[in-house]
């Protein structure tokens, strides 16, 4: 009678270990995290540290994201002896301190899976079975952290495009978005859509298709729930679920898509009218929260320019002079320009700013004292300085202004009043406040008025009119309802309706 030999029990047991660890392998390696979690197993199953090492000695991953240094310097010297003899795997050590089991895993660059002074018999083995799951995990994960900086690096650009067209700067802007496609339309109209910020990669997905592609989208560095577009008006297309008779606006699709959204979209304008564009979407996102169809398009008028002549550009020039003679102490100080965007952005963001212009607080709240120092108005507390500043930002640029300050005569600079008590002004202002005569008392020009006089605070607001702080807000919420405009929410059209009661002399 045949009798087997004595190991083959031991063999058969052996290879039943190890198919339990191949298959423990494979259920770790469809975790979330799955490197760590595959090194804290082999941590526990063999009894020593395990880490994956770089070719230069650093190391990578350890069991938990840690690692102790003594372990990591043991790991390191031992990868740079192995790199130096050009073998794949090696037991290193083992005199002075604990032996090292190293194999190279598949990887580019070169990168090993090292255990510190196991205790399991047939570690070897193990490795060899693990740094296979180990590789194809570690190159997944290595794609996916280069696929998060790709999209970083291109949201980063996206968003510096958009910056550069609020701040005037459209031939820059245009360079860079040539780059990074698609091209800049030459007529927009700008969506804010405001959503739960889990549903924005499908709410992009969905503005870009519908644009053709020819959609120029940005999470807004501002407000982590709105998503900015600038779409091209004759680019919208029809969805597939749409009777192409009969197509369904980009507005209504979106809020059809996600119910949760609310969406303001602005007037068709020229690209370097972004700026203005985009306060028209904001002011209709106001709208569009209290509108049954959750989205709304502005329909107001809230250029000023119209109302400026000459004057009015000798006075914005004039008011805004000391900053544009600036000239900053020292090479790192921002500049004029710098100064100027600085005052647009906290004019628009106020606090919120900083994230805008990706500074720190501080350093805005210091900018804007430089600023009350250089303009010699109180920008940082007063509406009235806020409203001057504003409307000599939105004259300065324009193109009449270089010509109508080489032909000024010498003499003194129109004042504010001289440049809001022509005709115009007067026709203008009247048109911006008639939504709210009509609207009644309890959300007109009283409850208006008295927020403006109070430096568009809430609570002294409501102190003036006697009234609870929610009642204000209540009251304001329905007079941005009638004007079809934002008040409470920034860019706000505070700055509009003070310099239109002040040339009516209602303040």
């Amino acid at each position: 009678m045949h009798t087997p030999p004595s190991d083959v029990p031991t063999n058969r047991a052996d290879r039943a270990d190890r198919a339990d660890d191949v298959l423990a392998l494979a259920r770790l390696a469809t975790r979330r995290g799955a490197v760590r979690a595959i090194l804290g197993w082999l941590t526990g199953r063999t009894g020593g540290p395990a880490v994956l090492v770089g070719g230069a000695g650093r190391v990578l991953a350890g069991p938990g994201g840690g690692h102790d240094p003594a372990v990591a310097r043991r790991a390191a010297d031992a990868v740079g002896e192995l790199h130096q003899r050009g073998a794949p795997s090696a037991v290193l050590g083992g005199g002075e301190g604990p032996p090292v089991h190293l194999i190279a895993l598949d990887t580019d660059p070169r990168t090993y899976l090292a255990v510190v002074g196991p205790d399991d018999p047939h570690c070897g083995t193990l490795l060899a079975d693990a740094s296979r799951t180990l590789a194809l995990c570690w190159r997944l994960e290595q794609s996916e952290r280069a696929r998060r900086r790709i999209e970083s690096a291109e949201g980063h650009s996206r968003e510096a495009v958009l910056h550069l067209l609020m701040v005037g700067s459209v031939p820059a802007a245009q360079r860079i978005a040539g780059a990074l496609r698609p091209a800049l339309p030459a007529v927009i109209q700008v969506y804010v859509i405001e959503c739960p910020q889990a549903r924005r990669p499908e709410i992009t997905q969905r503005i870009d298709r519908e644009a053709g592609g020819g959609a120029w989208i940005v999470p807004c560095p501002v407000r982590p729930n709105h998503i900015i577009a600038l779409v091209p008006p004759e680019s919208e297309q029809v969805p597939l679920d749409q009777d192409p008779l009969d197509p369904e606006p980009l507005d209504r699709a979106i809020v059809r898509l996600v119910p949760e959204c609310r969406v303001g979209v602005s007037a068709r304008v020229a690209l370097r009218d972004t700026p203005i564009a985009y306060e028209q979407a904001i002011h209709a996102l106001a709208v569009a929260r209290n509108a049954p169809g959750r989205r709304a398009a502005f329909g107001g008028d809230a250029d000023v320019t119209v109302l400026a002549g000459p004057e009015g550009y000798l006075w914005a020039n004039e008011l805004l002079a000391p900053c544009l003679r600036y000239a900053p102490a020292r090479r790192a100080d921002p500049g004029p320009q710098e100064l100027l965007g600085t005052l647009g952005s906290w004019l628009s963001f106020g606090g919120a700013a900083s994230r805008h212009l990706k500074i720190h607080r501080n350093t805005l709240a210091a900018r804007v004292r430089h600023l009350d120092e250089l303009l010699g108005v109180t920008v940082s507390r007063s509406l009235a300085a806020q409203s001057a500043a504003w409307l000599a930002l939105r004259l300065h640029p324009a193109p009449q202004a270089a010509s109508a300050r080489a032909l000024a005569p010498p003499g003194p600079a129109p004042t504010l009043d001289a440049v809001l008590g022509t005709p115009a002004a007067g026709t203008w202002a009247r048109t911006q406040l008639r939504p709210l005569q009509q609207a009644g008392p309890t959300t007109g020009l009283e409850t208006v008025r008295a927020w403006l006089r109070a430096d568009a605070r809430l609570p002294a607001a409501a102190a003036a009119l006697g009234i609870s702080l929610p009642g204000a807000r209540k009251r304001l919420t329905r007079a941005e309802d009638a004007l079809g405009r934002s008040l409470l929410t920034a860019p706000s059209a505070k700055h509009e309706l003070w310099l239109a009661m002040r040339a009516l002399g209602s303040l």
